[in-house]
């Protein structure tokens, strides 16, 4: 059975290039991949004092995003950084505070700008956030399309033959990362915990106990 991946956007542009190569690794995605635009446009923003009645949207999103294998990120850079949409999405997915959608499912990053560097900044600053998130990102092949606006002809269509070979590497990969990450993570670890010892925090000292070694667990 394909692993479902849940393909978010950063931008709501009707026209958006962004999705355009979205739309293209679904239509062309290995056959071990079942790849789905998620919709994030009409996600109100995230409050928390809308958590213990949260809007049906957010419900919505979340119950999508839990019911996927993987995620994959196409975006644009806005201002070296995340487009508001999208941030505003892994917000509500991260929420409420122990019920993260996003944990442990093994994430892939592609960014898409007619600049020439290729929306570099706004792909960090989303690494940057999955480490936090516990969202093992795919590292390499890494995917900055610049000049995007010069890639699709009149038609709409993928015109440049070293794109689409790009892309079919990339989508290829990162089929093998979601394979790999969820073979892992079906693995029962358990923590091999050393004594409890004392050092001295910013706050005072402090005890806490020191992982020293994840053995697997004794199965039942």
């Amino acid at each position: 059975m394909p692993h479902k991946v849940a393909v978010l956007v950063g931008s709501l542009r009707a026209n958006s290039l962004n999705r355009k190569v979205a739309e293209l690794l679904v239509r062309t995605g290995p056959n071990d991949l079942s790849l789905e635009i998620v919709g994030i446009g009409d996600l109100p923003l995230y409050n928390e004092d809308l958590d213990e009645n949260a809007p049906r949207e957010w419900q919505a999103f979340r119950e999508r995003i839990k019911a996927s294998d993987a995620i994959l990120f196409v975006t644009p850079e806005y201002n070296r950084s995340v487009p508001g949409v999208l941030k505003n999405a892994i917000d509500v997915g991260s929420r409420p505070e122990g019920a993260s959608v996003w944990d442990g499912k093994p994430g892939g990053v592609i960014t898409v700008s007619p600049g020439a560097i290729g929306g570099f900044g706004a792909n960090h600053h989303l690494r940057q956030t999955f480490v936090f998130l516990n969202v093992p990102v795919m590292q390499q092949p890494e995917a900055y399309l610049g000049r995007a606006d010069e890639i699709f002809d009149a038609s709409g269509a993928l015109a440049n033959e070293r794109t689409r070979k790009f892309l079919t590497n990339f989508i290829e990969a990162y089929a093998q990362w979601v394979t790999t990450c969820l073979a892992i993570s079906r693995r029962t670890f358990a923590p091999r915990l050393a004594a409890e010892v004392e050092y001295k925090g910013f706050d005072g000292p402090q005890t806490v106990m020191r992982i020293e070694a994840m053995t697997p667990a004794p199965r039942p």
